[in-house]
């Protein structure tokens, strides 16, 4: 309970000096009776415009008194505060505070012109466009007032950039009103000008994204980034999120009250969609906060056709978010004073406290899921009474006694001229663009002209490991750690192999001394899951971290390193938003083992692998998949190198597999110093991390580029080539020495996709004696680089046979026995050295 609570007779909201002298002790029963209606207050509340949510009473409502009365005035409104789960008694005070004070005045004017835009402009593509989908926003058009007040809020405290995502329901209203695009530009899209500008490619008008100026009634400017998203309605929550912490991080001090994410949700998506949850929880954690996010519910009270009680166990589709510590304020989307005041409410806790903020913005979806879609057929009784009820802004004018008639005749007349003007447009308009940081940078189909040296000198090579491998002296580091530190030592200054582990150090310190910054995130990531990294060393008496790449020279460029919750899609999906917004950075995701990837497929498949072709938004954001079958079982075997080369068309994305440390080392840095901005897919090793066999000698590291294909050093003149893709070359390699064999070379295929045809052909050219081809893979045969890879060996190298050798065909990608891996492995390796079909 609070210890001083309000006194009956309230000032005005924003009259803080009176509302703090109007604090006064209570006495013992009106502070029960107060007590109640905070906690459960919103159970009672008036929120559903068609009254079919029916309050609810709660044991410790009283009614009687006085007290009771302006209790009840302030918690059971149209206004449901749901605050008591917070456990922070200031923050439960700043809402109750706002709570029990009178509404300061609202613009009614304003807001009723606002609520007429929003309606007729969903009127008029009803009659123009009849029968065409756009996820009308009628029955809760609310939204708008709301998002000028946190737009407006947001400005008044210095804010200069909104990122906005959403799913489809409303975004084309969004983007007229908030966004700032022109009406004409939206409509354009229903006319469907233009088509053979997107043959293949392009998305349909309620997906894409937009970008563009939003300007207050007191002509503050916000620029505004409405984010792309796929159908995956809650896709794009943590890529939007992840796009507010990249420009957060350009700005630098001050930035996370410059820097506005709003994220928009349905009813039904916020309840039953997992990457949600995921995403809500990234609030409080360091690596992905970003001072707050105001998350609104645009809520029909319906998804599709399914009602509330099949959508969510809990009378509020929002209570998934009371297990944060955030407040979530129900409103009724039909009192736009109680809309605007929940508002402002909102943007103030989240700049006061950089807090995540819910609102519940109750109202009702006056078509189908979309216009072509009869609700009728599963909602009668719903739809029966929406027929008959007025839209919002008819009511709103009736109460604020305002005559709209002057205004409804000048919103028609600009749309039906932006209507005319989207009519004798002939190419497609624009509804974004790229900020100026990305003009460095290229998309679209390779060109060997982006190819760049990566190669790093021994000096310098040399100055970096003395960094990497130093600490502070009074720093109490693990033994096995000391050890480590002195082989890296050894490593960087030439006296034995470097492994993949140092590799990788060396390409992120050579980066970051050059001016690229690193942001690298994961489960386990900073200790690495095969023990492997060891990015941050821990003090074994005070386990304090020391973070050498972070302290390699003064002035370096940024250096983030973080373990991540235990999620794929949210996580994976906060990376890519991030790689949008600073392509300079090398961004990178590591999966626990590959396979775990398949968590965040949705990302995989909506944003990385097609969000270039369906948006034209680049990004060079990495993932790092551990891959290789060593006998530990179906789901720490194979990271589906199948499943991306599926997806690999028109030059959208790069698949490697490094087959050594030096590779490894290259490729990172071709990534980040190439300007061509692609995703890139790296399957990793695990048991060859520190083998010697895939160790380099540090000369390999001057060396000038990545190799697409590594070529067989040992072998000048072969008659049967081996070609394959990571782990099984080792293993092939070891075999062929054990067997005396000097007549098979093999090859590496390091990068998969884009092909290296002319590399391939290049190096097959060598062996003018070859008899037969043979490409390998520890896969079964339907998964693996098989499909993708052996028609394309067949295509370009004419005039010598060309086999297989691989598992049998599969359900699972490996087998659960380590015994039975050993036998198939063995005789899989035989198979390669034998002569014929197979």
């Amino acid at each position: 309970m609070f210890d001083r609570m309000f006194s009956l007779t309230q000032p005005r909201e924003g009259d803080a000096t009176g509302m703090l002298q109007a604090i006064e002790q209570k006495s013992a029963e009106v502070e029960r009776v107060f007590e109640g209606y905070r906690r459960w207050g919103y159970l009672a509340a008036d929120l559903d415009p068609l009254g079919f949510l029916a309050p609810v009473e709660h044991p410790e409502l009283m009614h009687e008194g006085p007290a009771a009365t302006a209790a009840r005035k302030f918690y059971c409104g149209t206004i449901g505060a749901e605050f008591f789960h917070i456990d922070d008694s200031e923050r439960r005070r700043w809402i109750a505070l706002r709570m029990e004070s009178d509404p300061a005045e609202t613009d009614r004017a304003y807001i009723l012109e606002r609520l007429i835009r929003a309606d007729l402009f969903e009127q008029v593509l009803q009659a123009r466009y009849l029968g065409s989908k756009r996820f009308s926003l009628e029955g809760v058009t609310a939204l708008i007032p709301l998002l000028d007040r946190v737009l407006a809020g947001a400005a008044d405290a210095g804010a200069e950039q909104v990122v906005i995502g959403m799913s489809h329901r409303g975004r084309l209203n969004v983007m007229v009103h908030i966004a700032g695009q022109r009406a004409a530009d939206v409509f354009a899209g229903f006319e469907d000008v233009d088509p053979r500008s997107v043959l293949g490619s392009g998305d349909v008008k309620y997906h894409v994204g937009a970008t563009g100026e939003y300007r207050t009634r007191q002509g503050q400017k916000l620029d505004v980034h409405l984010a792309s998203n796929p159908s995956h309605l809650e896709a794009v929550d943590p890529v939007a999120i992840g796009r507010a912490r990249a420009k957060q991080a350009r700005i630098g001090s001050g930035s996370r009250a410059k820097i506005l994410p709003i994220v928009l949700h349905g009813d039904a998506a916020f309840a039953g969609q997992g990457i949600l949850a995921e995403t809500l929880n990234f609030a409080e954690i360091g690596a992905y906060s970003v001072g707050g996010t105001i998350h609104v519910i645009v809520n029909n009270l319906l998804g599709f056709t399914t009602a509330p009680p099949d959508l969510h166990s809990s009378r509020f589709a929002s209570s998934l978010a009371k297990r944060q510590a955030i407040p979530i304020f129900h409103v009724n989307g039909e009192d736009l004073d109680a809309v605007v005041r929940v508002g402002q409410m909102a943007i103030e806790y989240r700049q006061a406290f950089g807090s995540d903020v819910v609102v519940d913005i109750i109202g009702y979806r006056r078509h189908g899921h979309s216009e072509v879609d009869d609700p009728t057929i599963t909602q009668p009784l719903l739809y029966a009474k929406i027929k008959d009820h007025p839209p919002l802004w008819q009511i709103y004018a009736k109460q604020t006694g305002v005559d709209p008639a002057t205004t409804i005749a000048a919103v028609r007349g600009e749309l039906e001229a932006a209507h005319k003007a989207a009519s004798a447009m002939q190419k497609k308009p624009r509804l974004r663009k790229l900020p100026p940081y990305w003009s460095p940078y290229k998309r679209g189909r390779y060109d060997s002209a982006y190819e760049v040296d990566t190669g790093v000198t021994a000096e310098t090579l040399g100055e970096v490991t003395d960094k990497l491998t130093s600490y502070p002296a009074d720093f109490a580091i693990h033994p096995k750690v000391k050890k480590l530190l002195e082989q890296r030592d050894e490593m960087g200054h030439g006296k034995r192999p470097v492994d993949y582990g140092m590799a990788e150090a060396l390409a992120f310190g050579t980066l970051l001394l050059s001016g690229t910054p690193i942001r690298f995130t994961g489960q386990d990531t900073r200790r690495g899951r095969f023990i492997q990294r060891h990015a941050a060393l821990v003090d074994t008496r005070t386990e304090a971290e020391y973070v050498a790449l972070e302290n390699l020279a003064p002035g370096q460029a940024r250096c983030e390193i973080y373990n991540s919750t235990l999620s794929e899609a949210g996580v994976l999906g906060f990376e890519y938003g991030y790689s949008r917004d600073y392509p300079e950075a090398l961004v990178l995701w590591e999966a626990q083992f590959g396979d775990f990837a398949n968590g965040a497929q949705v990302i995989i498949d909506q944003f990385i692998s097609a969000g270039e072709d369906k948006w034209d938004l680049p990004s060079g954001v990495v993932m790092l998949l551990p891959h290789g079958h060593e006998g530990q079982g179906p789901e720490h075997s194979s990271a589906r190198i199948e499943r991306y080369l599926q997806l690999s068309a028109e030059d959208n994305i790069q698949v490697c597999q490094p087959s050594n440390a030096a590779q490894y080392f290259q490729l990172l840095r071709r990534q980040a110093l190439r300007r061509w901005r692609k995703p890139l897919i790296v399957f990793t090793p695990k048991s060859m991390l520190r083998h010697p066999d895939a160790s380099s000698p540090i000369e390999d590291f001057s060396r000038s580029r990545f190799e697409w294909v590594v070529p067989d050093r040992e072998i000048t003149s072969a008659k049967r080539i081996l070609i394959c893709s990571g782990k099984i070359g080792h293993e092939l390699r070891a075999e062929r020495k054990q067997r005396g064999d000097s007549e098979t070379a093999i090859i590496f295929l390091d990068q998969l996709y884009p092909f290296p045809k002319n590399e391939l052909r290049a190096e097959i050219a060598r062996h003018p004696n070859a008899r037969e081809i043979v490409w390998v893979q520890e896969e079964p045969a339907n998964m693996g680089a098989l499909s993708y890879v052996l028609p394309r060996i067949q295509h370009y190298i004419q005039g010598i046979p060309v086999r297989s050798v691989k598992r049998s065909a599969s359900a699972s990608p490996a087998t659960g026995s380590a015994k039975a891996h050993e036998l198939e492995q063995k005789t899989l390796i035989t198979l390669a050295f034998t002569t014929g079909p197979s």
